[in-house]
């Protein structure tokens, strides 16, 4: 199949989804396939964001709790995450970070299977999810043992010495998906419990965690929810799980009466337990601009959108000249999320030099070239355009300029 550039705006003008992008304030003058790492900036959150600062803050004050609903936003939030993932409106709560949210999940689940000691993960897995888990067996002095191993070899590693299976559901490099349902019947079929990172998952593709029935689920804010660097993450449990489990970071937030001011702990109850410090306003405040960018929109839309874009790109990657350039997501795009990884020996220099022209993917050591659909905003004109200028950087040989071989801070 030959795609051309008329032909990609063809599929523009009858995109379902073309009127979600005038919801975002995206620069004219570049194409952005980076929202799997930050998603692109809402129209309405500086408005919001002024608003929320002058006038909710500058002249409510600290009335603004009540006043401004401050207070409930963790979990209002939380429920508006919960139909995007498959969960109920009472299973979610938008808190802390990832990997905190990561920490205390883990903890809960370890403290519900005590006669068992091993935590199974994936090598390679998204590094801080990995470093939590870590950090967990050291605080658990000896109690509980990380188990890492391949991909290929998980479903026969869920035996019966395991407490806890965490896995991200699709992963940050491949975008290869993990079969959820299938590993987590396994892992019960154990009496093992599960933990889902959705961090590249939510916002981009469907996600049933009550289908699946999973048990513990986490996800991040700023990548395809829109809520801007450093958003407030989220942390699922199961409904089932709110009255036994107890997560360690037993913070004021987190307590059934925060403003009794007592000496002693009493989690409250449902998912607000999972809360722990005073949540930052002015963050959920973005986060919130990026959840509305959702409404009216069905994720088997999005999802289809994603499948799509990421079909022409692939296909417009086959090209002879970008031949060197080696696909390391799969091939089949019902097992791959909303991303594609190219491995390039000089794939960091590459990256950098195409981002000078316009076209804004990432890099993640040691040698792929990451390139994301976010199908709100991304458009099918973008993904031949930006191919475009792959091969004018590879043609000119732009990228062996020494500028792009020193590496920045965050790649």
């Amino acid at each position: 199949m030959t795609v051309t550039r008329d032909a990609c705006e063809a599929m523009d003008r009858d995109d379902p989804l073309g009127f979600v992008r005038d919801r975002f304030d995206v620069p004219e003058d570049v194409i952005y396939l980076d929202g799997n790492s930050l998603g692109a900036l809402p129209r309405d959150t500086p408005e919001a964001l002024e608003q929320a600062t002058r006038k909710a803050w500058g002249k409510g004050l600290i009335r603004s709790w009540n006043t401004e609903g401050w207070i409930d936003q963790p979990l209002v939030l939380g429920g508006r995450i919960a139909r995007l993932i498959g969960a109920e409106t009472d299973e979610v709560a938008v808190t802390d970070s990832t990997s905190v949210n990561l920490f205390k999940l883990a903890s809960a689940a370890m403290a519900m299977r005590p006669d068992r000691r091993v935590i199974l993960s994936e090598a390679g897995n998204f590094p801080t999810d990995l470093y939590m888990l870590q950090g967990l067996v050291e605080q658990l002095g000896g109690r509980a043992e990380l188990r890492v191993v391949e991909r290929a070899a998980i479903a026969d590693a869920i035996t019966e010495e395991v407490a806890l299976l965490v896995l991200t559901h699709v992963h940050y490099v491949t975008g290869e998906i993990f079969d959820m349902p299938g590993l987590t019947r396994r892992a019960h079929a154990v009496r093992a419990l599960t933990l889902w990172d959705l961090s590249h998952s939510c916002g981009a593709l469907e996600v049933d965690l009550n289908g699946a029935g999973a048990d513990f689920a986490i996800g991040c804010g700023y990548k395809y929810l829109n809520g801007g660097p450093g958003a407030p993450a989220y942390a699922f449990a199961a409904k089932r799980h709110h009255k036994v489990m107890r997560q360690p970071l037993a913070g004021w937030m987190g307590h059934a009466k925060p403003f009794d001011f007592v000496d002693d702990y009493a989690p409250a109850p449902g998912i607000a337990q999972v809360l722990c410090g005073t949540p930052s306003v002015l963050a959920m405040t973005a986060l919130k601009c990026g959840l509305d960018t959702f409404e009216g929109v069905e994720m088997a839309a999005v999802r289809k959108k994603s499948i799509a874009l990421s079909e022409v790109f692939r296909e417009l990657m086959t090209a002879p000249e970008l031949a060197e350039f080696q696909l390391v997501s799969p091939e089949d795009p019902n097992l791959r999320g909303s991303h594609l990884s190219y491995a390039h020996q000089d794939g960091y220099a590459i990256m950098a030099a195409l981002i000078d022209r316009g076209v804004i993917g990432d890099f993640r050591a040691p040698d792929r070239l990451r390139f994301g659909f976010t199908p709100l905003y991304a458009r099918f004109v973008d993904m031949f355009d930006a191919v475009e200028r792959l091969k004018a950087v590879m043609r000119d040989g732009v990228w062996r300029a020494p500028k792009y071989s020193v590496r920045q801070a965050v790649t």
